[in-house]
């Protein structure tokens, strides 16, 4: 807010018209006032005010009532005044502003306002002292920086059969390492070695890379990454929709008005990540997660106890300003693709019979691709207390200890948040999945149902993304690559989610159309195949393929058509004939389950650009 403060001898003022079309109404008789010796507050208020309005009337209510007390006046004017700056607030914002602080200073002054968004014809004789003339410009900026950045945490370990442990007496037995790297980072506050993740060479191989001409931290896919990316993204659909409760599938924008109080609450937990953009003097905000969007939707609903649970349901295009130093190519990102769901449920105990389902599924699905998550459980003492048996039935899932994260009573919205955290290549703790519950947005956003006593009610609403961001699972396939190479295994991905499943390499001209046939044999059955008809040698065609982690690689020649099979090179090394048959449905057999996609890109690589 900014302020040129007068002290007048005399100050009339009428309102004449309408200066915006949202303009503040008018009572029915005519607007004006005439007062003498009097501190005129000509105030402007901008966009930023809405981000701590409360702080902005505390600090301007302030500077106003000091001023008014050297010059020794009772009587004060709040006036609007856009020609202060160019950065406005819209009318939602200064409205409630100027009217607040209108409230604030009449506990011991005499306040008059003029209307907001009309305009004035006004008449000032200033005095002519040293204090007459002054400007002020108020920032919440000040104010929010004394708010620590660091939320006070207890943390302790908790085991299967109930014991509780201070982290820094545990004794970490064989087979915990993983478990003792977390506690080590995140309890103990000891940074790893760390090191060059093998992540980023694979990355390029897929060509997955950053997007140079953006902002940095936004990632680009080429041909091959944006199969993957698809592919899982339809599997994050199926997921949800395996878990057999309604779901809605929901679309719409990334970017909110903070001017909305909801918008403004739930922003103000993510601090400095949020990033955020003016377009028409209005304070946009680019979504965190889907929750802007579902919650916007649901709370138009007619919901009733007989619906619940439900799920809402978007890969939301969502967006972090994380800090330069820590971006990590499909990690630590600026824009991600979150398959956030939302399962609105009757009340806790209710959301805590979904959570254990949803739970489960989440390390089902980590451990499908062999790996196991390290857990924190983010919580009050008092949920811990109330919920032990609870939280105990979770860690029967996972049958190993976890980190318990005590937060203040009262700082979040929800009541738990678990976060499901691998142990990367190099030894660091990489947050992929996670749930909470959460027991604040359904009343913040206006969200009701209607239960079976015909009250109305606010629903519990469970957060989740069972596999984390499509970014942070393909991290996690591609870490998992890399662990294997480490321990002397043929880095892969799993077949499902691998681009090109089978290269086809005719051993000449001669059988390019033979084998041309083969692969459009293999398309009709939903197997990614392509041919590599280049003028390369068969020997080199072969090695490029295991660079690009091929999983079946076919020769296809004179012995091959003679005998009527296929001579097959699996990514593990073994080698064997196999009739096409045999192929197609070992292939069909092992991405059971899996969704498939119909081959994007030209048969023959000749057709194809270098683009790596």
């Amino acid at each position: 807010m900014r302020m040129l403060l007068i002290h007048a001898d005399q100050f009339e003022y009428e309102v004449t018209e309408k200066a915006v079309r949202d303009a503040e109404p008018l009572p029915d008789e005519p607007h004006k006032a005439s007062l003498r010796d009097v501190l005129v507050c000509f105030c402007t208020v901008e966009e930023d005010d809405g981000v701590d309005p409360g702080l902005i009337v505390e600090r301007a209510s302030g500077e106003i009532r000091e001023l008014a007390g050297k010059l020794g006046v009772d009587t004060v004017v709040v006036y609007p005044y856009a020609h202060l700056s160019s950065e406005l607030a819209d009318s939602s914002v200064a409205v409630p502003i100027l009217k607040s602080l209108e409230d604030k200073l009449a506990s011991d002054l005499r306040v008059a306002r003029s209307p907001f968004g009309w305009y004035k014809r006004f008449l000032i004789r200033c005095k002519g002292h040293p204090l007459a003339e002054s400007f002020r410009i108020i920032s919440a900026a000040e104010g929010r920086a004394a708010v620590p950045e660091e939320i006070p945490s207890e943390y302790m370990i908790l085991t299967p059969d109930g014991g509780e442990y201070d982290p820094r007496g545990y004794d970490f037995p064989p087979g915990e390492e993983e478990f003792k790297a977390l506690v080590s980072k995140e309890a103990l506050k000891r940074e790893s070695l760390g090191g060059t993740p093998r992540l980023l060479g694979y990355c390029r191989k897929f060509s997955v890379d950053w997007e140079p001409f953006s902002d940095v931290g936004h990632m680009r896919y080429g041909p091959e990454a944006s199969i993957m990316f698809d592919l899982i993204g339809q599997y994050s659909m199926n997921l949800v929709k395996s878990l057999g409760i309604p779901v809605f599938y929901v679309r719409g924008s990334n970017m909110f008005n903070l001017a909305e109080p909801p918008v403004l609450e739930h922003a103000k937990l993510f601090g400095d990540r949020l990033y955020e953009l003016t377009v028409d003097n209005r304070r946009l905000v680019l979504r965190y997660a889907a929750c802007h969007q579902q919650f916007s939707i649901v709370k138009d609903w007619t919901i009733s106890y007989r619906n619940m649970p439900f799920g809402t349901f978007e890969i939301a295009d969502s967006y972090r300003l994380e800090k330069r130093g820590e971006l990590l190519l499909c990690f630590r990102v600026r824009k991600l693709h979150m398959p956030d769901l939302h399962v609105y449920c009757r009340d806790v105990e209710h959301a805590k019979e979904l959570s254990m389902l949803i739970h489960t599924r989440i390390y089902e699905e980590i451990r499908k691709l062999g790996r196991e998550y390290v857990s924190i459980y983010n919580m009050t003492r008092s949920f811990y207390r109330e919920n032990k048996g609870f939280i105990l039935r979770l860690l029967e899932v996972e049958g190993k200890p976890v980190l318990v994260n005590f937060v203040p009573e009262g700082r979040y919205y929800w009541v738990l948040n678990v976060e499901y955290t691998v142990i990367d290549e190099v030894g660091r703790p990489r947050e992929i999945a996670t749930f909470q519950i959460d027991v604040g947005n359904a009343r913040r956003f206006g969200i009701t149902y209607v239960d079976e006593d015909g009250s109305r009610r606010y629903p519990v609403i469970i957060h989740t993304a069972l596999i984390g961001s499509i970014e942070r699972y393909l991290f996690t396939l591609l870490d998992k690559a890399a662990l294997d190479e480490r321990r002397g295994v043929k880095p892969m991905l799993p077949l499902w989610v691998t681009p090109v499943q089978v290269r086809l390499i005719p051993t000449s001209q001669e059988y390019l159309d033979e084998t041309l046939e083969i692969c459009s044999r293999l398309m009709d059955s939903g197997i990614r195949a392509d041919v590599d008809d280049r003028s390369l040698t068969v020997s080199r065609k072969i090695r490029e393929a295991e660079v690009m982690w091929i999983p079946y690689i076919v020769v296809y020649g004179e012995k091959e058509k003679g005998e009527g099979t296929l001579s097959v090179r699996k990514r593990n090394g073994e080698k064997l004939r196999m009739r096409l048959e045999e192929l197609t449905s070992e292939i069909k057999e092992q991405c059971r389950g899996y969704p498939t996609l119909a081959f994007p890109l030209p048969v023959k690589l000749s057709d194809r650009p270098v683009y790596r």
